[in-house]
């Protein structure tokens, strides 16, 4: 038997209030900001990670285990305003402004799993006003109709969405620590400055050629919006210019976004292609195996030089005589390869684990749909 109830019939709401971020850093007592519920805590809260002085966390609202938290404000459209997360932890935690509560006697796994469902996402999206700021309105939220099985099927239901949850989070912290494994021994690997027969050299140019616009398709355009963070890292067009000429690459060329939010998208070509000005193109000369080439420019060293070869503006760019000016390792190409061996396993075994996360995504969307889907 499933009752469909508004949902102010079943949980009470409350406001948090009087924290920002003004208050976090300084005191022991354990608090939640609304930007905290999108970027560090997922479905469930186990651990707090912000504290405050103890009087400012007494002027905010009090959280309590198997409380529902939701924030109610977002300045980007990437964020999932209304992202429920159950509270897990019994200790004292306070909550900030631009959150509600969700103060409930249902399993509390339950409600969460079907308000961040895609079966609720357009009740609760037709509660969201705004542009540059949204807000999500409470007061039509709480008139919004959920299904309400008996506790038993609950619990059923959040026994089975929790073990999908459990296996993306195990798979997440797996990618992680890879992750972590493969930055370390490129690091390791491409560290050969003072070593011996190692030259440091520059051994790279940028590309002029140039292509036509009537030479480029969704598959061979690349702006610096296509572009993704790995060595096959780039997604086709949406956008193709359909007049004017481009910057043209070819395969083995290595493109990076050169203007701020995108200056770690790197790809290293696998393709004849044309981009436009907010990415370089840079190409390797004959001492050097483009894999090789991709390694050194793809290092935390090398970010961190681009980053000081900046211009100042609003949407500050490279500068592209101080970029060529960064020196990698001038090594026989026999030993390039077997570094591009070791890095290109490390890269394989990621791209796996991710190919397996995405597919236990699909699963986990599948079955909170058809389990969630009461007819």
């Amino acid at each position: 038997m499933v009752e469909w109830k508004k949902l102010k019939e079943i949980v009470t709401f409350e406001r948090g209030r009087a924290l920002s971020k003004n208050d976090l850093g300084v005191g022991d007592a354990p608090i939640i900001l609304y930007g905290e519920l999108y970027t560090t805590y997922g479905d469930y809260i186990n651990n707090i990670v912000s504290v405050t002085l103890q009087e400012r966390a007494r002027s905010a609202t009090l959280l309590f285990y198997g409380d529902i938290v939701l924030p109610v404000s977002s300045t980007t459209k990437e964020a999932q305003i209304g992202k429920a997360s159950v509270i897990k932890t019994k200790g004292r935690v306070s909550l900030g402004s631009d959150a509600i509560i969700l103060r409930n006697c249902q399993n509390a796994s339950y409600l969460m799993y079907y308000l961040n469902s895609s079966l609720f996402e357009r009740d609760k999206m037709s509660c969201v006003s705004g542009t540059t700021i949204m807000h999500l309105s409470p007061t039509k939220l709480a008139e919004k109709t959920i299904p309400i099985p008996s506790l038993e099927e609950q619990n059923r239901i959040v026994g089975i969405l929790d073990t999908f949850t459990s296996a993306i989070d195990n798979l997440k912290e797996q990618i992680a620590q890879r992750r972590k494994q493969y930055e370390y021994y490129r690091d390791q690997l491409l560290d050969l400055e003072g070593k011996p027969g190692v030259e440091m050299n520059n051994v790279a140019h940028f590309v002029k050629e140039r292509i036509l616009a009537n030479e480029l398709t969704a598959h061979n355009y690349t702006s610096v919006e296509n572009l993704l963070k790995d060595k096959a890292g780039r997604k086709d067009a949406e956008n193709v210019p359909s007049e004017g000429n481009w910057t043209r690459y070819q395969k083995g060329d290595v493109l990076i976004g050169n203007i701020r939010p995108y200056l770690r998208k790197i790809w290293l070509s696998d393709r004849e292609g044309g981009t436009n000005g907010d990415v370089i193109v840079i190409r390797p000369n004959d001492k050097l195996l483009p894999e090789f080439m991709f390694y050194c420019l793809a290092s935390e060293s090398f970010f961190l030089f681009y980053n000081q070869a900046l211009k100042d503006g609003k949407m500050p760019r490279g500068e592209k005589k101080r970029v060529l000016s960064y020196v990698i390792p001038s090594v026989g190409k026999e030993e390039q390869q077997h570094i591009v061996s070791i890095l290109d396993t490390f890269e394989a075994s990621i791209q796996n684990l991710e190919a397996q996360l995405k597919e236990r995504e699909k699963q986990y969307e599948y079955y909170r749909n058809k389990l969630l889907t009461f007819e």
